[in-house]
């Protein structure tokens, strides 16, 4: 069957060519559902080019985007967990961290080494939410504590970028429990150095890390609208049995009654960490 001299299949063949998209190209933001070039966001450092909402950034990233570039050195990157308990669930905890692995290109789920930050000497961590929902377990609390020990070591500030949405990992029982009181205490004898420690909140930071080091910075920041807290606002609500106000547990929320110092929007967050360490410096000298 023929129309104008055409065959139909001509044109459903050049009608379905261009309908082919390939994968990837557009992203939907989850917050204004509004859809827009990958390369657009990635460009934006994973900030919504339309609404302006601060999607997952992994930790490499994060890094790239703090640290001077080719100023990183890594510490214990090979550090791997093992398994304690001899974990079995729906997966083991050997297969949860191999799938986990394979899949963000990390051993585990913090990196942390030593950088400057517009020229300034630090050490940085940072964890990864996708990495098991960010949890904290006998590594990450081990890699974290280094890292601040080194800093107290050098007299130098300590910035430590929290993102777990899984707190304590329960698949290492007691052992990630007492990773808080670890971090904690590397954190304490910092202090006592009269050395400086900024925190840096993401979206979500809960659970034993928000319980723990991420909620003792001498200065702690949260990008906009992340969700914080211990348990989910869920879990809350079907304990108290009321329903909570609006806005609850977002950076904003916290914000507005004394749970942090400041709001920073992800683009400004190097220079405002620039900014706050000199001043310190400043400060001590006097």
């Amino acid at each position: 069957m023929s129309l104008f001299g055409k065959s139909i299949n001509t044109f459903v063949r050049v009608s379905n060519k261009r309908k082919a998209i390939p994968d990837g190209v557009w992203l939907k933001c989850p917050e204004c559902d509004q859809p827009s070039y990958t390369k657009e966001v990635e460009a934006n450092v994973n900030v919504c080019p339309k609404c302006g909402y601060h999607m997952t950034l992994n930790a490499r990233k994060r890094v790239e985007m703090l640290a001077d570039e080719g100023t990183f050195e890594e510490f214990d990157a090979n550090m791997l967990s093992l398994d304690p308990l001899d974990f079995k669930g729906v997966k083991t905890y050997k297969d949860k961290l191999a799938a986990d692995q394979k899949i963000t290109g990390l051993v585990d789920a913090a990196i942390t080494g030593a950088c400057k930050i517009s020229g300034l000497p630090v050490a940085l961590a940072v964890t990864d939410s996708q990495f098991i929902m960010g949890s904290m377990g006998s590594v990450v609390g081990e890699k974290i504590s280094r890292a601040v020990e080194y800093a107290t070591r050098n007299k130098i500030p300590v910035i430590i970028v929290s993102g777990s949405g899984g707190g304590a990992r329960m698949y290492e029982g007691c052992i990630s429990l007492m990773q808080m009181a670890k971090t904690c205490a590397a954190l304490q004898r910092h202090a006592e150095a009269k050395q400086l420690y900024i925190s840096v909140l993401t979206n979500p930071t809960m659970g034993g890390i928000m319980a723990s080091f991420a909620g003792v910075g001498d200065i702690i920041m949260a990008e906009p609208k992340a969700l914080l807290g211990f348990a989910g606002p869920r879990v809350i609500e079907q304990t108290v049995r009321q329903k909570l106000p609006k806005g609850f547990q977002t950076s904003e929320f916290m914000l507005a009654h004394g749970m942090l110092d400041m709001i920073v929007p992800r683009k400004e967050m190097k220079d405002r960490i620039a900014k706050l360490i000199t001043f310190s410096r400043g400060r001590d000298k006097k």
